[in-house]
This record gives C-alpha cells, sequence and structure tokens, in this order.
C-alpha cells in the first residue's frame, strides 16, 4: 500500500522528479512495511496462482523461490512459503540469479515438468530491495522496490507453452553491481555496518550499457530458436 512517489525522494536525496524519470522512466514504487519479509509477498502471491490454476496447494509438487533478498540465509525461503501455504508434499528450493531471478526459475521449473518428474511447479519471484537499499545513495534508491509475482507451470500439449530459450551470465560484471559483505569473502562485522557493505552498491552506467547489449541479444536469439521474427511478437 505504501507508494513513494519521486517527489517524495526529492525531499531525503539530491534527486529530482526530472532526472529520475529521464534516466529510468520510474515515477513511483512500492515500498514494504519494516515487518514485512520477502516470504510475506511471496505468500501472498502464491496463494493467487494456485487459486488461478484452479488446484490445491497439495497438488503443487515443488516451489522455486527467485529472491536475492531471503527472509535469512537458511532455512530457504521457499521452505517457509511451501509450509505456509500447506503446500505438504512439494519439494522447495530458492534460486539467485538477480534480475533474471524469475526467469531463471521459470525455465527451471519447466524442465522438472518437461522430465516428467513434476506435474505442477509453483515459481515465485520476490524480492524486498528496500531493505538493502541505502537511502542517502540516490544512485540506487530511487531505482528499487518491493513486490512478487508467481505462476503455476505444468504441462501442455506439444507446440505451446515455453517455446525457446537462452541462459546467459556474466561473472566479470559482478563488480559493478553487488551486495559486498554479509557473505564468506566478507563476513558481518562492525566495520562491515559503519562502511554500508550490506547495501546494493552499483556502478549504474555500466550496468544500463551491458542490461541494454545483453536483452537485444538474447532477445533476438531466443525468437530465432523459437522460428519466430520481431513481426510475430503481439506483446514485449
Amino acid at each position: 500500500d505504501n507508494v513513494v512517489i519521486n517527489e517524495d525522494l526529492e525531499k531525503i536525496v539530491d534527486t529530482s522528479n526530472e532526472w529520475i524519470v529521464s534516466r529510468s522512466g520510474i515515477r513511483e514504487r512500492r515500498i514494504a512495511p519494516p515487518e514485512m519479509a520477502s516470504s510475506d509477498f511471496a505468500v501472498i502471491a502464491a496463494n493467487e496462482a494456485i487459486a488461478g490454476a484452479g488446484i490445491t496447494a497439495e497438488e503443487i509438487d515443488l516451489v522455486i523461490v527467485a529472491t536475492n533478498t531471503p527472509d535469512m540465509i537458511f532455512p530457504a525461503t521457499a521452505c517457509l512459503v511451501q509450509d505456509r501455504i500447506g503446500a505438504k508434499k512439494a519439494g522447495a528450493f530458492d534460486l539467485a540469479a538477480g534480475c533474471s531471478g524469475f526467469m531463471y526459475a521459470l525455465l527451471v521449473g519447466s524442465q522438472f515438468v518437461s522430465a516428467g518428474s513434476c506435474r505442477n511447479v509453483l515459481v515465485i519471484g520476490s524480492e524486498n530491495l528496500s531493505k538493502i537499499v541505502n537511502w542517502k545513495d540516490r544512485k540506487t534508491c530511487v531505482l528499487f522496490g518491493d513486490g512478487a509475482g508467481a505462476a503455476v507451470i505444468r504441462p501442455v500439449a506439444p507446440g505451446s507453452g515455453v517455446l525457446s530459450h537462452k541462459l546467459y551470465a556474466d561473472g566479470s560484471g559482478g563488480k559493478y553491481l553487488n551486495l559486498p559483505a554479509g557473505g564468506s569473502r566478507i563476513p558481518a562485522s562492525h566495520e562491515t555496518v559503519d562502511g554500508n557493505l550490506h547495501y546494493i552498491h552499483m556502478r549504474g552506467r555500466d550496468v544500463f550499457r551491458f542490461a541494454v547489449r545483453a536483452t537485444a541479444r538474447s532477445a533476438t536469439e531466443v525468437l530465432g530458436a523459437a522460428g519466430l521474427k520481431m513481426s510475430d511478437v503481439d506483446y514485449f
């Protein structure tokens, strides 16, 4: 319910509505209350997706949650969701792939279905990025918000469903967008907290250039793999 518009951010960092819109197109973002965790969003989205699919939670075989902001390092957020929605027969695991997380999770889930080992896979993307944003850093705090989405993946007739996919990664860009501390490389300490190392750090210009180039290339390749042309696309 908490909608933060650009004019709200003008009051806390050196920025403006014009600056944000011209560089990102963003005019508003949803920010979760302090007590709300990523699993809370995920449960809401999961229940809506299950209802939309016309099944019960006990028919779910696997729960995959794509997130870079889990409730905690372990147990997996997917396990917390699996318990809360009553998916008693389902396996569950988290998948961390940043902005591409939901796409990775969707394709991983579809492989379980295609292999015949699962019939109903619940795929959820859930992020609570406001908890790891430095609200004094205008380069990042204007970009990120909170939310979740979910889908149920199950068998379909040949020629429908996932027509093609391409997955890519470029780990050399890790230095451009990261959260430095809290893992095994730089464990949490008083020094890391004082140094703001538990917040998102980003070199936005480098990320932008890479994202535009990589997205255009992968979109072209995935269409080709599906035997389609740009003119065949109805929604983008």
